[in-house]
């Protein structure tokens, strides 16, 4: 394929540098505003006169934003329902890959038709199966779900181990490999770069989750880092606006630092899943 010219190349990257440019701007107010002192809140200057980190000190050690019981919190969270969306999804997955049994490809289709169903059609009926369990203001409703393989995470799994040549699990069991030794040993190792992309994106939607703590979460104790940002904001109006947007920085940081550690095996998977299926 014939290269396009320096001048049209370096014109697709000005684009794309303004573009990524919007994104990173409201990162970028939310930085500025969590230096900014107490006095120049109301100011309308983009930059703060001085960077201050007063606000970061002082929300982390506030009654009113408990900042390490709610990490400890939503770590817990992420651990316990990284877990088993791992364990679950990677099995599911492997079943519909490669196992043939009857009704698998109708039972696939049922799997991903539960993802057009929206979550408030579900979130009555899922609330009064916890409330009849006794689990509300527990924990568990926001990650024993997880153990459940949910449709979206199938199908991406499904489709990268669909890609892996069968030829290499055929080997295997020739020289007296189990099935769940091939699953072990063989497919798992060679889908790091997928599962890499499921964890990923489970991190992320357990990390932000408002709703879900907002519905089962009864006692501030429990609350995770969302439910207490969000508690944060005054409804009296007289919010710390520089507190606020620390408190919101000290929560992005960590989500910025796994996607840049995992950007290269995140975009590998991306790029490699769905190529056959």
């Amino acid at each position: 394929m014939r290269r396009p010219p320096p001048a049209t190349r370096w014109l697709a990257l000005a684009v794309l540098m303004m573009v990524a440019a919007l994104y990173l701007l409201p990162l970028a107010w939310m930085l500025c505003v969590s230096w900014k002192g107490p006095a120049e809140l109301k100011d309308a200057a983009f930059l703060p006169q001085r960077i201050q980190w007063g606000a970061y000190s002082e929300i982390v050690s506030s009654p009113h934003f408990p900042f390490a019981l709610y990490a400890r919190n939503t770590v817990l969270l992420v651990v316990l329902s990284l877990a088993g969306v791992m364990i679950s999804c990677t099995i599911a997955a492997y079943g519909f890959a490669r196992l043939d049994f009857p009704g698998r490809n109708v039972l696939f289709g049922v799997c991903l038709a539960t993802m057009m169903i929206p979550f408030p059609v579900i979130m009555v009926p899922t609330y009064m199966i916890f409330k009849e369990l006794g689990l509300i203001g527990t924990f568990a409703p926001l990650w024993v779900p997880a153990w459940f393989a949910s449709a979206f995470n199938v199908f991406l799994l499904r489709q990268f181990f669909m890609g892996i040549p069968r030829e290499l699990e055929e080997s295997a069991m020739l020289d007296g490999c189990s099935r769940w030794g091939c699953f072990w040993r063989i497919m798992l190792p060679l889908s790091r770069p997928a599962l890499v992309v499921v964890a990923l994106f489970h991190v992320l939607a357990v990390w932000n989750d408002l709703v879900g703590p907002l519905i089962y979460l009864t006692h501030q104790e429990q609350f995770t880092l969302s439910l207490g940002l969000q508690a944060l904001q005054s409804k009296s109006g007289d919010t710390p606006w520089n507190q606020l947007m620390a408190a919101s920085t000290l929560i992005v940081a960590p989500v910025v630092v796994l996607f840049v550690l995992a950007q290269r095996e995140f975009v590998r998977g991306i790029a490699t899943t769905g190529l056959k299926g």
